[in-house]
This record gives structure tokens, sequence and C-alpha cells, in this order.
């Protein structure tokens, strides 16, 4: 096929270009001048062939030579958190099968406090990557029950699906959640200890 009058040969790009065709592209020269992609001379030279394109073809020859999509550091980790938080969002019941939460027994003995995290020194040890060392804490009230409090954690911890910002109640029956780590709080357990059973 022959290009006629300045049209490229290729039927797919031989789609006028509009405004917002030239703007996506600038959009995207932006994105790579910024990431070092580009150099500033480059940068300038295709930003001023985008604004001149008449054709999409055009347009896609200014990009068709970038290397892929750099990923920063910080977007690495949003989107490692992200895929976490999804994870989480499947088993609390929301897409696909998942297996039911593990069993977070109270404690029934003298203790009146216990840590909760991924480090071996707490009372009652998880070992989730989304749960900081030192995640949260189980505290007896006044009245014999146990109030759940977040300890500073990363990735927060939630009853019921709230976020816990301050200390509250747990009961029989609750859902916890340690990062994306969700347990189901059942009977004090018959020993002094806090324990999860699977």
């Amino acid at each position: 096929m022959r290009a006629s009058r300045g049209r490229p040969a290729y039927p797919a790009a031989e789609v006028r270009a509009c405004d917002a065709d030239r703007e996506q592209v600038v959009a995207v020269l932006r994105e790579r001048f910024a990431d070092g992609s580009l150099n500033q001379d480059s940068f300038v030279l295709r930003v001023d062939a985008a604004l001149r394109a008449r054709w999409r073809g055009e347009l896609a020859g200014i990009l068709s030579d970038l290397p892929g999509r750099r990923m920063s550091a910080a977007r690495a980790v949003l989107a490692r958190v992200t895929q976490a938080r999804r994870a989480a969002a499947r088993r609390l019941g929301g897409h696909g099968p998942a297996s039911p939460p593990a069993a977070f027994m109270l404690p029934s003995g003298t203790q009146v406090s216990f840590t909760i995290g991924r480090d071996a020194d707490c009372d009652l040890v998880l070992s989730d990557m989304t749960v900081s060392r030192t995640h949260a804490g189980l505290r007896r009230d006044a009245g014999g029950g146990w109030l759940l409090s977040d300890a500073g954690s990363t990735n927060g911890t939630r009853l019921n699906g709230w976020r816990v910002t301050e200390p509250v109640p747990v009961r029989a029956g609750d859902r916890v959640s340690f990062g994306a780590l969700t347990l189901l709080v059942t009977e004090s357990a018959r020993h002094a200890g806090v324990s999860v059973t699977q």
C-alpha cells in the first residue's frame, strides 16, 4: 500500500490525530523525562514532533523506541501493600474461595496483659510478614474482659473491619485482623497464654 500526501503507509495509523492524542503522548514524554528515560534534548525534540503530528501513526513513532516504564521504589512498595490488601479482602469473604480464619482464643489465666506480634519475645507470635514485630496488645479490663489495642503497627489492627485507634473490648465471635492476617475470637483458653489454632 502506498502512502499518499504525507499519510503513513499503515491503515491503522491513517487516523487523524486530535489534540487529546497529542496531549496523551506529551504526558507520557513528561513521565519518561522525569524518570530519566529521556534527556532534555530528546524530550524537547519529541514534544515538538508530537505537537506537529497530524496522524496517529506519527504519534506512535515518537514513543516506539522508549524503554518500558520504570517503577520507583515507592510505587513498588505501594504495589506490594495493595496486593496484600486485596489478598486480605479475599480472605474476609470478598472474591473466590477462602478458608475460614484461624481461631484466636482469649486467655483465662491470671496474666493481665499480652503482647502480639512477629517478634519471638511477644506472648503471641504471628509469623505473617504484614504483622509488625510488636503489633498489638491485650489488656484485662476491670470487669474481667479484654481490651485490644494497636501498638503503632505499620499495617494496623482491625476489629470487625474497623481500625483500632484506642483500646476496644474484644469478645468471642469478633474478627480481629493484624495486618493481612484475620483471626476469629473464640472463648477463653483453659491455660494462661493466648493461642491461635488452625
